[in-house]
């Protein structure tokens, strides 16, 4: 085969990357356009980035986003020694075949690696690396490890997309803004595109508000028939959902995995099971977690810089310094960055009970207190592990609303330092049966600002009494003079689907009611695993 490669260069981006990344000098690299067969006889478009020298090794990235903005790891990679091959998802960017997210992945995996054995540059062994839905794509190959796969960098990736859409029991509404994205990517420019995000998807919204949601999505997503699959299905055992999780992946993958999340973002409960079950079985994994969101996370220069020295030091084998420790995590509201042997540490328990003042306090008090779900106008989510608005946010317009019951501590005298999984019981209990039930910790400074820190989200099909929810994992410095303020609500639209009150599925229902939800105080406290000084 006649290389179709040009002369090794460095350009102007490069170097700017380089330098933004921090990374090591960079030396010239040359791309080649190839294609990839699959076993159906479909091909998909792939670019090889060659090192000018030999290279250290070779790593796969597989993805459904186009060149402009998934060129910079794979150029950065070569820049530095490695032979990086981009391979794009069927249907994407003259890849053949039609695009149906998540399902052929772990198929057209092996049959990519099958073709990269047959190069002639292919050094005998490769790594894989990827953000997001490029980190599913590793999970998808991880769960038939092919002997040759050596090591893996996984940012910010799922490798269960059905339990993350519908885990809750309700719908997760960022596969429909994720789909927007994926419906425009090939034909909008880039402006487009960054004003769509930044405005919340206008048209995401239209279909979310939609009723019932699902002919929005059939309106609005005409050319994406899988999605309206996706919305209408909340069965989690359904053959529909069955090729896009991949659990046990976690349980067959014995190489180096070096796993990079963000404490907002959207896959960080599944970035954590990854961390806890490949460490309890004795695997070479670490975790590294930011202060980032979904989006915010793949383009933060420390991940790449981690991604580097753990190649170099896993997989190229040079001679450069290991990683400090196992977990590197920045510890929210001031604590700065950490290194730990381990994640979480050993915590006590910090018990901490609402009383019908709105106070927040050691002692377990009585009463109750109630608020009106409506969806007419639905609890809106502020902040938080949103796929386009999330992140850490002043949520003060979200605790004055009268559906939503909000209390807070006393001032803190000293620090405190909440790291692990922070559990909320709340004896709550609903006019009607089905209700969604929204749960935050904030962290509100001594002008009253309030931010929030963490949430927990569960749609109960029977509000009759005390229900546990654990909110997401959190290393988080509340400073002496804070207070520790808890929120409970009935929803958090958009980040979640609109509560119908009636039992159906909320993409496809046509009748929502509103809902009274009474909290029983005895029955309600938050734990909080605490770790220093007492």
């Amino acid at each position: 085969m006649i290389s179709t490669a040009r002369a090794p260069r460095l350009t102007f981006a490069d170097r700017i990357t380089n330098r933004r990344w921090h990374l090591r000098p960079a030396s010239p690299l040359s791309v080649e356009p190839v294609r990839v067969p699959m076993r159906d006889g479909v091909t998909l478009r792939a670019d090889v980035y060659h090192p000018a020298a030999e290279a250290h090794g070779t790593i796969l990235i597989r993805t459904p986003y186009g060149p402009k903005t998934q060129a910079a790891v794979p150029r950065q990679l070569a820049a530095h020694g490695y032979r990086a091959v981009t391979v794009y998802s069927r249907g994407t960017f003259g890849s053949g075949g039609s695009f149906d997210p998540m399902r052929a992945e772990a198929q057209d995996g092996q049959d990519v690696v099958a073709w990269l054995r047959l190069q002639p540059w292919y050094t005998g062994s490769f790594a894989t690396t990827g953000a997001s839905y490029i980190g599913y794509t590793q999970w998808a190959l991880l769960n038939e490890p092919p002997e040759d796969l050596k090591a893996a960098v996984i940012f910010v990736g799922p490798h269960d997309f059905a339990g993350h859409t519908w885990s809750t029991g309700t719908f997760r509404n960022d596969l429909i803004s994720w789909s927007n994205l994926i419906d425009i990517q090939e034909t909008a420019s880039m402006p487009k595109l960054v004003i769509d995000m930044l405005s919340g998807n206008p048209r995401a919204r239209r279909a979310m508000k939609a009723t019932p949601v699902v002919e929005g999505v059939r309106k609005e997503y005409p050319k994406l028939p899988w999605l309206v699959d996706r919305v209408s299905d909340g069965d989690l055992a359904s053959s529909q959902w069955a090729p896009m999780r991949f659990k046990s992946a976690i349980d067959k993958v014995d190489v180096p995995i070096l796993l990079i999340s963000g404490w907002q973002d959207i896959f960080r409960r599944q970035s954590h099971l990854q961390y806890q079950r490949l460490r309890q079985r004795g695997i070479d994994v670490a975790l590294s977690i930011g202060p980032w969101t979904h989006l915010q996370g793949a383009g933060n220069a420390m991940m790449h810089t981690e991604m580097l020295q753990w190649f170099d030091t896993k997989y190229g084998r040079l001679d450069v310094p290991a990683r400090q420790a196992a977990v590197h995590l920045e510890v929210t509201g001031g604590g700065g960055w950490r290194w730990f042997g381990s994640w979480p540490p050993a915590p006590r328990t910090l018990t901490l009970h609402p009383d019908a003042s709105g106070r927040l306090g050691a002692e377990p008090a009585v009463g109750e207190r109630t608020f009106v779900y409506s969806p007419d106008d639905p609890t809106p989510s502020v902040g938080g592990n949103d796929f386009m608005t999330g992140g850490y946010k002043r949520d003060n317009r979200l605790a004055a609303r009268s559906d939503v019951l909000t209390f807070d501590s006393e001032p803190l005298t000293a620090d405190t330092e909440v790291m692990g999984v922070p559990v909320a019981t709340i004896d709550d209990r609903t006019e009607h049966a089905d209700a969604d039930l929204f749960v935050r910790i904030s962290d509100v400074a001594p002008n009253g600002r309030s931010t929030n820190v963490t949430d927990g989200y569960l749609r109960l099909r029977a509000a009759t009494g005390a229900t546990t929810i654990e909110l997401d994992a959190v290393a988080h410095r509340f400073a002496a003079g804070h207070r520790i303020r808890l929120i409970v609500a009935g929803g958090a639209f958009p980040l979640y689907a609109i509560n119908p009150g009636t039992g159906e599925n909320p993409m496809t229902a046509t009748v929502r009611v509103a809902n009274r939800h009474t909290v029983s105080l005895a029955g309600t406290r938050l734990d909080l695993p605490v770790v220093g000084a007492r």
